[in-house]
């Protein structure tokens, strides 16, 4: 670690490689760390998820300690060594670890790949550009299915792609981002349910909802915020719409960032739902005030931006503290 955890240092840092997320993405010439992350994940789970139940709960409990400790020991012996080498050298490689555990970028454009060809009135290839953002089917989704599926895949994933590892970085830089981000690679790949995953995906899955159970509730409040001053949006009763039907979704955290966008939006998020043809029926959140359409997904990117915004100017009151109490 080369910058002190909650100082003026690390925010600027943190908002330097939040600008370059947002000019460059993650082009795919470039190596990920969470692709390494993913293949060690896999190889781990080849060779522990086998067994009684209890050995693979066991050993899925292994699993959500090493993974995330392991990436956080790298990245930290990493700038550690560099530093001894130059400092500036450190920094540098801090910022571009640092831009790698952001999807402001990558986010709003998968929402408007699905947007794009709506507008056009090619709902194949808004089908095939949902498709590849969510697990649902989507073969026989109208506009507005589309359009619900885009923007609840928005909300939800402002917490995990940009305002959680945004927490975790001012509080630890870019090792602690990328731990979270190993946090999150875990839950995705093992956290689901399913009869291979059920026992060794337990532990994963709970430390994901455990290390954006803040963070979610922060990005509400950054969201209503933002929109009172800037974005714009349906602010009246949000906070407590929010509050009372967020608990309503399947995921401890999930349900706050989309109901929020649903009230912010006027629209209606969650309803019916199908997975390999089979129906899933998911509690519904906000006001129909109005349909679904594709113009929904730009507002909910918006609601985004605000979000992220809305939370980095929520941690400059923590940097005034720290420099205060010290």
């Amino acid at each position: 670690m080369t910058l002190d955890p909650l100082s003026w240092e690390l925010l600027a840092l943190i908002a330097a490689a939040l600008a370059i997320d947002l000019a460059l993405g993650d082009p795919s010439w470039l190596p990920h760390p969470v692709v390494g992350i993913g293949r060690i994940i896999a190889w781990l789970e080849r060779g522990w998820n086998h067994g009684p139940a209890e050995a693979r709960r066991r050993r899925g409990v292994w699993l959500a300690v090493v993974v995330p400790l392991g990436t956080w020991a790298l990245a930290w012996g990493l700038l550690t060594a560099l530093a001894w080498v130059s400092p500036g050298l450190a920094i540098a490689a801090e910022l571009a670890l640092l831009a790698t555990t952001f999807a402001t970028r990558g986010l709003a454009e998968a929402a408007r790949a699905v947007a794009e060809p709506l507008h056009r009135g090619d709902l194949s290839a808004a089908r095939r550009a949902l498709g590849r953002i969510v697990g649902r089917d989507t073969e026989a989704l109208d506009e507005s299915g589309l359009a619900r599926g885009a923007v609840e895949t928005v909300a939800e994933n402002t917490v995990d792609g940009i305002t959680a590892p945004l927490c975790w970085a001012l509080l630890g830089g870019a090792p602690l981002a990328l731990a979270y981000k190993a946090v999150n690679t875990l839950d995705s790949m093992v956290g689901y349910r399913s009869p291979r995953f059920e026992d060794f995906g337990r532990a994963s899955a709970r430390l994901d909802d455990a290390v954006n159970w803040l963070p979610a509730r922060l990005t509400v409040w950054a969201m209503w915020i933002a929109a009172r001053l800037v974005v714009g949006g349906r602010t009246k009763g949000a906070l407590a719409a929010t509050r009372r039907e967020a608990p309503r979704h399947p995921s401890p955290n999930a349900g706050w960032p989309e109901a929020m966008v649903a009230h912010l939006l006027g629209v209606r998020l969650g309803g019916l739902n199908h997975y390999g043809g089979r129906p899933s029926h998911r509690a519904t959140l906000g006001r129909a005030l109005e349909p679904l359409v594709v113009a929904h997904i730009e507002r909910a990117i918006r609601h985004m931006h605000g979000g992220w915004l809305g939370v980095l100017a929520l941690m400059v009151p923590l940097v005034l503290l720290r420099e205060w109490l010290i």
